[in-house]
């Protein structure tokens, strides 16, 4: 597997990462004992950034990780953890919370269930309008000098609160969706992402199962505008017509993708989530794009040609990367 690192001063780490949230419950059941062989076939191909949440069911998944992790080596691991989304007693969603007092409680029961002393990338999962971010970073930026966090990320955050974190604390990364079907960050993120230093960790890569999947509409997918009716049907054509390139290339369509990410420059490091075992090894086959395969996929799929937002209304309102 290719290295490389997060920005400037984030961790070196293995490429492409592995996205745990699927094996939490969101697109449909994983039994816990093939969610550890997950993450065990992705270290043992020498995979290292293991990227999760703390609202990912309710905790469940930092506690899988924990489980995955126990006869493994803390120092051959990167643990990136989201935190923040606030979920109520029936699983829903229930707004974010950044404040430095909520997010030092949220740390410690994150170390408790994860069972370790220290995360390596700590980030909110979406900006609190309620909160200055400079407020927010700096108090994970304290713990940084305590020991219990190495690196400050952010999440789905615009341009300008971008600077503005970075004005306070040498940020890592940037998580955000970015993928043939999500290019928005191309006009202005991205390039204040690289001015500043700010490496990408690049989620959603797949569309959510729309390049490559089963096509299966269920969990979270049946809530996203492009998973629904006339949305879905020109996205699944739109996919369709990168079939041949992929046939003619021996890779499938999803390692294409995956490719594509990848080729956009050596400070991005897509963000793969897998649910079943056998999914693992091709997700983690490297397939490098040529610039002409490049200009071939931008005639296909031409940035903007996606139909339906990628979360549905309520979301996109709060999301700051968005504005």
């Amino acid at each position: 597997m290719s290295q490389r690192q997060l920005g400037r001063t984030g961790p070196v780490v293995s490429s492409p990462a592995l996205g745990t949230m699927g094996l939490s419950g969101v697109y449909g059941a994983v039994e816990d004992d093939e969610g550890v062989r997950v993450i065990h076939a992705y270290l043992d191909a020498g995979g290292t950034l293991l990227d999760t949440g703390d609202f990912y069911g309710a905790g469940h998944n930092e506690l899988l990780i924990r489980r995955a992790l126990a006869d493994r080596s803390r120092d051959d691991v990167v643990l990136s953890v989201k935190f923040g989304a606030m979920r109520g007693p029936d699983g829903g969603l229930a707004g974010v919370d950044a404040r430095p007092a909520a997010l030092r409680n949220f740390l410690t029961y994150s170390l408790q269930r994860l069972g370790v002393d220290h995360v390596d990338v700590y980030r909110p999962a979406r900006l609190d309008p309620d909160v200055p971010i400079e407020d927010t970073v700096g108090a994970i930026a304290e713990l940084v000098e305590q020991g219990y966090v190495r690196h400050v990320g952010l999440s789905e955050v615009g341009s300008a609160t971008l600077r503005r974190a970075a004005a306070v604390v040498p940020i890592a990364d940037l998580q955000i969706e970015y993928s043939l079907l999500s290019r928005e960050i191309e006009t202005d993120i991205l390039p204040t992402c690289r001015e500043l230093g700010v490496g990408v960790t690049a989620y959603g890569v797949l569309g959510r199962g729309l390049i490559g999947g089963s096509g299966t509409v269920t969990g979270g997918r049946a809530m996203t505008p492009r998973w629904q009716g006339e949305h879905l049907e020109h996205n699944r054509a739109l996919i369709t017509q990168l079939e041949a390139l992929a046939v003619g290339k021996g890779c499938s369509v999803a390692q294409l993708a995956i490719g594509w990410v990848s080729a956009q420059g050596e400070d991005l490091v897509p963000v793969v989530g897998s649910r079943r075992v056998e999914q693992v090894a091709p997700m983690l086959e490297e397939v490098t794009v040529t610039s002409d395969e490049l200009a071939e996929i931008d005639r296909l799929v031409p940035a903007g040609s996606v139909s339906g937002d990628r979360y549905p209304a309520a979301a996109m309102a709060q999301l700051d990367s968005e504005r």
